[in-house]
């Protein structure tokens, strides 16, 4: 087990209160390691649900066969677990969803095994509620013949399909049409799902009005952020000195949002930062870093690790935390960590999304022109004192917002919990 899962709170220290209400609770990707964005707002609305005193019957999919060990760690949550990998063919099988009018991303994610799972349960268990996390999951109780219960909640999360179009839109080869594509795919699926379950749940208030804006009326949705583990990420807990000039950037290097901000930062963005500090240096921190990445390397000054047992030194060590994404959806975890562990961030507006923050108090926030983030980084670098306060300032702000037990009251309300 890696160094991050064992310093995260274990899932076997949560004792659930006297069995209550029993829930289905479906994640397209297993949520154990809580280790990138979308496991960490499962397990932490898993560890929620159980410490509410759900009973929890979890269904998910695993990236990888090698993956399916840590599933134990979220069985002391579980009345029931099964997990099954995601199949290789899925990616091959997803166009698919054009003839079965679903999406790509739906098909891509259809387990037969974990679908005959889902139909034990509904059909055999006395289920409350049904939480689907990620609109593939829909999919599984929408196919199911068993017996639904009235209260089911789609957590979307963001609006997945607005991403499929900022693909479109920036792709200039024969990837545009297929990105088009399932965009309007997924979004007619995200609209359909949204009225079968009656509730809809997503990251932001942003996301939130963006998603009544493109569906109306027929459902009704709510806004949930993710919050901050403020006890794992606290400069209490890393206390590495500060480098000078280090500008460090984490994420899962094979998502192509992150693929986009850093090789924008490295190739536009960095090298005039190097014009008037050359001794300042680039570190790209994350896990399965992809051949576009890894070439990053190559340039003076930049550095990609791959993957690390725990970042949170990297992000204790820099003078400045960047978020430069062009193509963000929702709210960014990497922003909040950072601003946790009482960094200076820099941010583009739409990693600022959704964020409650002070721009040019608690964070920085510059638009998405080398020129522009380029002298905002150097006025933070050039200035340790006022990237210290802007730190403090964000560690405060986080404390007072993100804790995730205030975040995560009102799906309790919204499942019709104590």
């Amino acid at each position: 087990m890696s160094l991050a899962a064992r310093l995260h709170s274990t899932p076997d220290q949560v004792q659930p209160r006297a069995a209550g209400k029993a829930i289905l609770v479906l994640c397209h990707r297993l949520p154990y390691p809580p280790d990138k964005g979308d496991r960490i707002r499962s397990y932490h609305l898993l560890r929620h649900l159980a410490q509410g005193g759900w009973r929890i019957h979890l269904a998910a999919l695993a990236d990888h066969s090698r993956d399916l060990a840590n599933q134990e760690r979220l069985r002391p949550m579980c009345a029931s677990l099964a997990v099954e990998p995601r199949s290789g063919w899925g990616r091959y099988l997803s166009p698919l969803g054009a003839l079965r009018g679903t999406s790509m991303s739906v098909e891509c994610f259809r387990n037969r095994r974990l679908q005959r799972h889902v139909d034990q349960v509904l059909a055999t268990e006395h289920v409350d509620a049904v939480l689907a996390v990620c609109s593939p999951m829909a999919e599984y109780v929408l196919a199911s013949p068993g017996l639904l219960p009235r209260t089911m909640v789609l957590d979307l999360v963001d609006v997945d399909s607005q991403k499929w179009r900022a693909y479109a839109e920036q792709d200039r080869g024969p990837g545009r049409w297929l990105y088009g594509l399932e965009a309007r795919l997924l979004g007619r699926y995200e609209r359909l799902a949204g009225q079968a379950f009656g509730n809809v749940v997503l990251v932001s208030e942003a996301e939130a009005d963006l998603f009544r804006s493109l569906n109306g009326d027929g459902c009704k949705v709510l806004s949930i952020s993710n919050g901050v583990d403020l006890r794992y990420f606290s400069p209490d807990n890393r206390p590495e000195p500060v480098v000078p000039g280090r500008i460090v950037f984490c994420g899962a290097m094979d998502y192509p949002p992150n693929i986009d901000a850093v090789t924008w930062f490295a190739n536009e963005v960095f090298p005039l930062v190097r014009a008037k500090l050359p001794e300042s240096e680039f570190v790209i921190v994350g896990a399965n870093p992809v051949p576009r990445v890894r070439s990053l390397a190559e340039l003076a000054n930049v550095r990609v690790t791959g993957p690390v047992k725990d970042v949170r030194p990297y992000v204790a060590s820099a003078a400045l935390s960047v978020a430069p994404l062009r193509l963000a959806r929702g709210l960014q975890n990497k922003v909040l960590e950072a601003m946790a562990m009482a960094k200076a961030v820099l941010a583009t507006p739409q990693a600022f999304e959704g964020i409650e923050a002070e721009p040019g108090r608690d964070l920085a926030v510059a638009r998405d022109s080398a020129m522009d983030f380029a002298k905002a980084a150097l006025g933070l670098l050039g200035d340790p004192q006022a990237a210290r306060t802007m730190g403090s300032r964000a560690r405060r702000q986080v404390e007072k917002n993100y804790s995730w037990e205030a975040r995560l009251a009102p799906l309790t309300r919204l499942l019709g919990g104590s």
